[in-house]
């Protein structure tokens, strides 16, 4: 069952289940079937095993669940698969990040534009005490895709002034990096 959704193949996954497959079988780094489907987009598999009452919140042993993969990933298809397994928004990953933050961060604008229509925490701060906004600044390249980011979370209610652990905002990493458009965003 786990080679079948790690490949996608959703008609094998079918028939393992009905054989009686465990569901929520991990393999050697507790990856569950989802997870593994999630992982290498496979929206087909994946919807079905959110069908059957997979859990989308469950946590290998990198503290990933398939939800939180979607935001590494940033495929809107499976982000909209997994919704009906209604997944813990609040889950962090190993960094103590939401799954807007990563996405922010790799410059996946569609699904962050997605992910801000759910009741996920645009304003959370993770471990390194940033938001989803600090790290499109931070960690983006100040080009189209952060700068639409930007201002998405703007939209959705970020709040511009939290800081750093150092107390630098995000206007003052976007000055520093030069980012003009994201400064002119951030000062309207």
């Amino acid at each position: 069952m786990l080679a079948a959704a790690e490949a996608g193949d959703a008609d094998r996954l079918a028939l393992a289940l009905r054989a009686g497959a465990d569901i929520e079988a991990r393999d050697d780094k507790k990856r569950t079937a989802l997870l593994l489907a999630v992982t290498g987009d496979h929206v087909a598999a994946a919807r079905l095993l959110i069908a059957l009452g997979a859990s989308p919140d469950a946590l290998d042993d990198r503290h990933d669940t398939p939800w939180l993969v979607t935001g590494v990933t940033g495929s809107v298809a499976m982000l909209e698969a997994l919704l009906p397994g209604e997944p813990d928004l609040t889950i962090r990953n190993r960094f103590g990040g939401l799954s807007v933050i990563p996405a922010s961060e790799r410059g996946h604008v569609d699904y962050v534009r997605r992910v801000v229509e759910t009741d996920i925490d645009v304003n959370h701060v993770n471990d390194l005490g940033w938001t989803a906004l600090l790290e499109a600044v931070i960690l983006g390249d100040g080009g189209s895709r952060h700068q639409e980011i930007v201002k998405i979370l703007l939209g959705a209610g970020a709040d511009r002034s939290i800081a750093d652990k150092d107390g630098v905002t995000a206007l003052e990493h976007a000055r520093t990096r030069g980012y003009g458009e994201i400064v002119q965003l951030l000062e309207d």
